[in-house]
C-alpha cells in the first residue's frame, strides 16, 4: 500500500512535519507587532480603567469600563473562582453585553465592589433595560489578599466603596504594581501587582491585557531576576533581563499558602466578537498566564480570564481570531510580568518587590 499515512512509520511523522512547516511559513506568515503608544489595555479604543487603593486595608479594586456597553465572555481554569455575573456571560444567554468588569482584592468580601460600580452607573442611566429600569450588567472576579498584612478588622465592608471610586477614576491612563486590584497581590517569592501590555497586529487591530498577579507559584526563573515571559518581552518593559541561560525544569516551584492565591485577568480588542468568540479569546489567553506563572491553573487558585470587545473595528474571520488569541496571549504573558515589575515597597510588605531584590543586577 502506498500513500502519506501508510509509509515507514519513522519516516511520516518527519514527511508531515515537513509538510506542515511548508504550509504553515505560506499560509501564516510571521507577522510585525508593535506595543500601543501607552503599552496598556487603554491602547484599545474606547476602553477605560480606573483604580482605588486602600493602603490602610492593604487591597484595592480595579474597573474597566467603556463609554458604551460591550460584549464579554470568560474562561475560568482555577479550582476555586470567586465571581459575579459570570453565568451571564455564556454565549447562549439573554444578556450580549456588559457595562463594566471589576478585579478586586477582598477574597469574596471584595464582590462587593461589583454593586458599587452598578449603582454609580445606574445613576449615570447605564444598565440593561428591564420595563425602564435600568439594571447594570457588572461581571466580577475576586483574589485573596486577606493575610497580606494591612488592617482586616473593618466593620463596614470597604470594598463597594472601592468599586464607586474606581469608577470614578476610570481613565486611558492607569498605574500599575501596587495599585488597584494588584495592591496587596503576591507571588511565590516576590510581590504581585496590576500589570498591562498591548499589542497592535499589522491590520491595525489592537489587543490589551490588564492583570492583577496574586499566584501561588513565581513569575521569575528558579528564584533569580529572569522573567518566565522574557522571550515574549517588547521594548523592556520588564527590565530587558533576557532569557535565563540556567535553571532546572524539573525543580520543584516555590509555593505560598495554598488558598492564598489566585491571577485575574481582563484582555480585550476593538475588532467586532460575539460572545462565543470573546469566549475563545479568554480560552487561548490562558496559555499566556502558564507561560509567565509557574505554576499556574492549580486546584487551589481562582485563575481566571475575561475577553472584552467594543466592535469598533472589523469583524473576525478565523483567520483574525486566531491572530486575537495568538495576541492575547502574549499580552497577558507580558503583562504578568509587568505586574510583578512594577511593585513598589510598602510598610509592612512580608514579601520584597522585584526592583528590591534584583533592580540592581545587570544579569
Amino acid at each position: 500500500m502506498t500513500g502519506f499515512l501508510n509509509q515507514e512509520k519513522t519516516f511520516a511523522p518527519r514527511v508531515f512535519h515537513e509538510r506542515f512547516q511548508g504550509w504553515l511559513r505560506k499560509e501564516c506568515p510571521v507577522q510585525e507587532m508593535k506595543t500601543g503608544p501607552r503599552n496598556l489595555i487603554t491602547d484599545v479604543p474606547g476602553f477605560l480603567v480606573g483604580n482605588a487603593t486602600d493602603i490602610y486595608v492593604n487591597t484595592g479594586v480595579t474597573v474597566l469600563t467603556a463609554v458604551n456597553k460591550f460584549t464579554a465572555g470568560v474562561h475560568v481554569m482555577g479550582g476555586a473562582p470567586g465571581t459575579r455575573e459570570t453565568d451571564l456571560l455564556a454565549p447562549d444567554k439573554i444578556v450580549q453585553e456588559v457595562d463594566a468588569l471589576v478585579l478586586s482584592g477582598g477574597s469574596a468580601l471584595g464582590l462587593s465592589a461589583a454593586s458599587g460600580v452598578a449603582d454609580q452607573l445606574r445613576s449615570l442611566g447605564r444598565g440593561f433595560d428591564v420595563g425602564g429600569q435600568k439594571v447594570p450588567v457588572v461581571p466580577a472576579a475576586i483574589l485573596f489578599d486577606l493575610l497580606n498584612g494591612g488592617n482586616k478588622n473593618w466593620h463596614e465592608n470597604p470594598y463597594s466603596k472601592l468599586g464607586a471610586q474606581a469608577l470614578g477614576a476610570a481613565d486611558v491612563s492607569f498605574e500599575l504594581g501596587t495599585n488597584g486590584a494588584g495592591t496587596g497581590a503576591t507571588t511565590a517569592d516576590l510581590k504581585g501587582g496590576l500589570g498591562s501590555a498591548s499589542i497592535v497586529l499589522e491590520s491595525g487591530i489592537t489587543v490589551g491585557a490588564l492583570v492583577a498577579v496574586n499566584a501561588l507559584g513565581s513569575a521569575v526563573v528558579n528564584g533569580g531576576p529572569h522573567f518566565w515571559a522574557a522571550p515574549f518581552e517588547m521594548d523592556n518593559e520588564y527590565g530587558g533581563q533576557g532569557v535565563a541561560s540556567d535553571y532546572s525544569p524539573n525543580q520543584m516551584p516555590p509555593r505560598k499558602g495554598m488558598a492564598q492565591n489566585t491571577t485575574i485577568a481582563i484582555v480585550a480588542t476593538d475588532a467586532s466578537l460575539n460572545q462565543a468568540q470573546a469566549t475563545r479569546m479568554a480560552v487561548s489567553a490562558h496559555d499566556g498566564m502558564a507561560r509567565a506563572l509557574w505554576p499556574s491553573h492549580t486546584p487551589m487558585d481562582g485563575d481566571l480570564v475575561f475577553a472584552a470587545a467594543n466592535g469598533q473595528g472589523v469583524e473576525a474571520d478565523l483567520d483574525l481570531q486566531l491572530e486575537l488569541g495568538h495576541a492575547a496571549s502574549l499580552c497577558l504573558a507580558r503583562a504578568i510580568a509587568r505586574g510583578v515589575f512594577e511593585a513598589s515597597v510598602q510598610q509592612g510588605d512580608h514579601l520584597p518587590t522585584w526592583r528590591t531584590k534584583f533592580g540592581g543586577i545587570n544579569a
